[in-house]
């Protein structure tokens, strides 16, 4: 019997990293393994630690402790710099440079010829609607329209790892939709990609594994589909049509809910050890409340964070994350 062929090495490895600025410590021994050709999600609040786990990765800073492997070798991404696209949180252009200059310019930077940079960045700059602006200086452009040329930057160069540091963040619904149909075409090629955000929506229709990071330390990690069923429990989704009746409480008995989120009109439940949805049902109907709404499903990912993560905000007040 012929045995198993290996896994193939994960694209990037954190092995117990850890870095503090002036008695802050901001990453606190991390460690995750990112496979190739998935789309990860390093989920957390701001001043969790996503930005400054990023800037290791790149070699941007250098970790306190600890050690990072890109592509199977020691190291961060200086040495594979043309492999990787990054973009920051902290987005910067040459401000009075035209596009069509600065991203030719920028392909040089990641090895591409001249022509060819020149070549891709038009058909990128059509892709994304900016085919008109491309003879335009970057100051006079839209912040949005900024966001998507230093998204083409990231891209142009065809990298094999993408890390997109808040990708979606300042851009309207359309532009949303746009770079969110990039994301998935690049995964479609087999590329990595990795990126991170607060916003936890963006993360559960995109990501298949992810780590939810809070004051420096990962909470957990791994595929989403594995999280949600050892963390989401039993979940109820409630609606009402109009009167309530006395359901506050059904909710308040801990025999039968652990956990309740209540928004008047609607409820999210999370049921007790044992319990069976359809004792809550009967409840709810003798209460006198009226139902539009009664499912049993999988806590959403925005639940599981709220529960892992808690209410209060991460981080120490620093600006630095």
């Amino acid at each position: 019997m012929a045995s198993a062929s290996p896994s193939p090495t994960p694209i990037l490895i954190l092995d117990r990293v850890s870095k503090r600025f002036a008695g802050h410590t901001a990453v606190d021994d991390l460690s995750l393994s990112v496979p190739r050709g998935v789309i990860y999600g390093l989920l957390g609040p701001n001043g969790a630690g996503k930005t400054t786990t990023l800037r290791m990765i790149m070699d941007i800073l250098e970790p306190d402790a600890g050690a990072v492997r890109l592509f199977g070798d020691p190291g961060g991404g200086r040495r594979h710099s043309e492999r990787i696209g990054y973009l920051p949180e902290e987005r910067g252009l040459y401000r009075k440079m035209r596009v069509l200059d600065v991203l030719v310019f920028l392909g040089e930077m990641k090895g591409m010829d001249r022509r060819r940079a020149g070549q891709q960045a038009g058909d990128w700059l059509a892709r994304l609607g900016l085919a008109d602006w491309r003879l335009r200086r970057i100051d006079e452009l839209s912040k949005g329209m900024q966001q998507k040329v230093q998204f083409i930057a990231t891209v142009l160069h065809d990298p094999d790892l993408v890390i997109l540091d808040e990708p979606f963040s300042g851009l309207d619904p359309v532009n949303t939709q746009v770079i969110k149909d990039v994301v998935l075409d690049l995964h479609g090629r087999g590329k990595t990609i990795l990126f991170s955000t607060h916003i936890m929506e963006q993360a559960e229709k995109l990501c298949e594994q992810l780590c939810i990071i809070a004051r420096g330390r990962k909470l957990v990690d791994g595929a989403l589909s594995d999280i949600k069923r050892t963390h989401g429990g039993h979940h109820l989704v409630i609606g009402f049509e109009g009167n309530p009746g006395a359901a506050a409480h059904v909710f308040a008995d801990k025999e039968l809910v652990s956990r309740v989120d209540n928004y008047g009109q609607y409820a999210e439940l999370e049921l007790a050890a044992g319990a069976d949805a359809q004792r809550v049902l009967a409840g709810l109907v003798s209460s006198g409340a009226r139902l539009s709404r009664f499912e049993l499903q999988e806590a959403s990912l925005h639940k599981i964070f709220i529960d892992l993560v808690g209410p209060e905000p991460a981080g120490d007040g620093s600006s630095r994350e």
